[in-house]
């Protein structure tokens, strides 16, 4: 009876283990080969887009000659929003930021500035550039509104899909060590997916969670060990419009904030409708140093210490890889890669199942009319 049971219940992880995968494959393929390419953005985009990470040398003048440059590249309705400077020597990045037509959420616009003359070397669209498409498919498949809660949805059934395969993987009977063998199926398809399965098993499953809990951030905010900042909701602060004009020029805003100085200056941040304040960025050990200084005043706020590492930030970074090292980034490049082999696997694996059960049927059917 017991027996009967275990089968009985095999059965039925086996179904629900079969249905994820070809419910899902057509959308796991992409999120998951995008996410291993994702591992190594940096790299990539070098790779692709070279003149916007080559060494020019230090900035040779104060900001707001990059605030100009940037200025006069911009076009409509276009506001400058940030500047990023690189400690490597690489072009000074700015932001800019345009309401869009529809109420939703700013077009965003990035120029790349010569550190050395201050001459745009570069300009393209937040959501151009492969690397950026490739941001977008994996987090939202392109899909506005509703695509980070599809994604989340296919991270918490494909950890489902993972709890189920490791029952399906583990052997009727005898050793545990029957379940590596290759020749455990009769054809290469089903030996490739069972071990490619298990060994890819334990970085999916993480993978798969950490998916899930980026893509649902207020479901799993309860279990932080202490309450995230209160401040506007995510939606409404990525419609900040930068100010027009300001009252404090931007050299005096990072004058204001050089007392707090811990390291280079990496980013200037400009006021906006809903902060009207300057966000002054240095480097710091453990975490940017943000000094804020009040448009209207020009008084400044010392930045607050480093504060411990929040879970959700953890979760990010195992997802990722961010600062993880080589190994980790090296296994989470695998465990994107391995999931679209599962896919086509278990696509093969089940067609050809289907054909056995369709001549049978069709005897049966022959012999009922015979």
């Amino acid at each position: 009876m017991a027996k009967n049971g275990k089968k009985q219940l095999r059965a039925l992880w086996l179904q629900v283990h079969k249905w994820i995968g070809l419910t899902l494959a057509v959308l796991i393929i992409p999120i998951s080969l995008t996410g291993s390419a994702l591992v190594w953005h940096d790299w990539l985009d070098a790779k692709l887009e070279p003149q916007r990470f080559a060494r020019l040398g230090p900035a040779a003048f104060p900001p707001s000659a990059y605030a100009t440059a940037a200025r006069t590249a911009l076009t409509g309705a276009e506001r400058l929003s940030e500047l990023r400077f690189s400690k490597e020597g690489a072009p000074v990045v700015a932001v800019a930021t345009k309401p869009a037509e529809d109420g939703g959420r700013p077009v965003r616009t990035s120029l790349w500035i010569d550190p050395r003359d201050a001459s745009v070397i570069d300009r393209a669209s937040g959501n151009s550039g492969a690397v950026q498409v490739m941001h977008v498919l994996h987090g939202s498949l392109m899909v506005p509104g509703w695509g980070r809660t599809i994604v989340g949805w296919v991270g918490a059934f494909m950890f489902v899909s993972c709890l189920t395969g490791i029952w399906l993987w583990w052997p009727l009977s005898g050793s545990v060590t029957t379940g590596f063998r290759w020749k455990r199926r009769n054809t290469t398809n089903a030996n490739l997916h069972y071990l490619s399965g298990f060994w890819v098993l334990f970085p999916l499953a993480m993978l798969s969670f950490t998916g899930a809990w980026i893509s649902f951030p207020k479901v799993f905010s309860q279990f932080e060990s202490r309450p995230a900042p209160a401040g506007p909701n995510r939606e409404q602060a990525m419609r900040a419009k930068p100010l027009e004009a300001t009252v404090t020029s931007v050299e005096a805003a990072v004058a204001a904030a050089q007392p707090y100085t811990t390291g280079a200056l990496t980013s200037i941040a400009w006021p906006t409708d809903q902060k009207p304040e300057w966000r002054i960025s240095f480097d710091r050990k453990g975490g940017p140093a943000n000094v804020t200084v009040a448009d209207a005043t020009a008084k400044p706020e010392a930045p607050k210490p480093p504060q411990p590492e929040t879970l959700a930030r953890t979760m990010r970074r195992w997802h990722d890889g961010n600062g993880m090292g080589a190994v980790w980034q090296i296994v989470i490049f695998v465990g994107g890669i391995i999931p679209a082999l599962l896919s086509v696997t278990g696509i093969i694996i089940w067609w050809r199942a289907r054909k056995p059960r369709g001549r049978s049927r069709a005897y049966r059917e022959a012999g009922a009319t015979a």
